[in-house]
């Protein structure tokens, strides 16, 4: 069920996280203004330049806008140029048969890696049609065999949709539909450090308890934080990285493209 990048238990590790870059089949496809390729490429020259070593690229969910095998295929070739293993999950953009075609023969789907003194823990809270997130019953029983299999190991687990309120009004209805599941599973583990997410186009960093909650900005368009209603934010796209160390420490910074100017095209509904 896992796989060992790195098992030195006594050195730190780096993972990059890349979320939400909404790839379309065609390569000049844009979302709300943005054309998406050109700024993952831009976010993708900016991990090279920044982060030389990098032990595990995650990719959060919405590769894709449109769900296509060409843009599954387009994503795999860009986060190609980064020297480090790859995971994915989906969002609710994505497309789950398309992207499992186009992981064939890959780990790119593996759910469960460990590295280091940590274990990543990658959760499908997609429902198939639908925007919000729910993780069923096998995602959970995933989640606490995971952890159980593993109490040594500090573990941070990643899904797609947000698990507590990012305060962006018209964003709650589209999160997590049932979070209680989650924090039931992770109230039992003192080894969970900490929750990372996507979908919300926005940094976010609270704790709950002992656990850190993660959000990360998207590569392409930027939501506005503190929104009551959808509304498209300034802030230019990025990444986040986080340094895992072995005594349970997490460091994490967002870190973001310059020069990238585009202007909001408020006809494009639903993002």
């Amino acid at each position: 069920m896992s796989s060992v990048l790195r098992s030195a238990a006594d050195s730190s590790v780096l993972l990059v996280q890349l979320t939400d870059s909404h790839l379309f089949a065609e390569a000049d496809g844009k979302l709300l203004g943005m054309e998406t390729r050109d700024s993952l490429q831009r976010v993708i020259e900016l991990v090279l330049q920044e982060q030389p070593e990098i032990d595990l690229l995650l990719a959060t969910g919405d590769q894709s806008q449109d769900g296509s095998p060409r843009s599954y295929e387009r994503f795999r070739q860009m986060t190609a140029a980064i020297a480090a293993p790859v995971r994915w999950i989906p969002g609710n953009h994505d497309e789950v048969p398309a992207m499992q075609d186009a992981c064939i023969g890959t780990d790119l789907l593996d759910s469960v890696v460990d590295l280091g003194g940590w274990r990543v823990i990658l959760l499908d809270s997609s429902i198939p049609g639908a925007v919000p997130g729910y993780l069923d019953d096998r995602q959970l029983a995933l989640l606490e065999r995971a952890l159980g299999e593993a109490p040594q190991r500090h573990h941070l687990i990643c899904l797609h949709h947000h698990p507590v309120s990012v305060g962006c009004q018209w964003l709650a209805p589209i999160g997590l539909r049932n979070p209680e599941a989650l924090f039931a599973v992770l109230e039992r583990f003192p080894q969970a450090r900490a929750v990372l997410w996507g979908h919300v186009h926005q940094e976010f960093d609270q704790a709950r308890g002992d656990v850190r909650l993660l959000a990360s900005p998207s590569t392409c368009v930027q939501f506005a934080p503190g929104s009551e209603a959808f509304q498209v934010d300034t802030t230019a796209p990025g990444y986040r990285w986080l340094r895992l160390h072995a005594d349970g420490r997490l460091e994490t910074g967002v870190s973001r493209i310059s020069g990238l100017a585009f202007e909001v095209d408020y006809s494009i509904k639903g993002y």
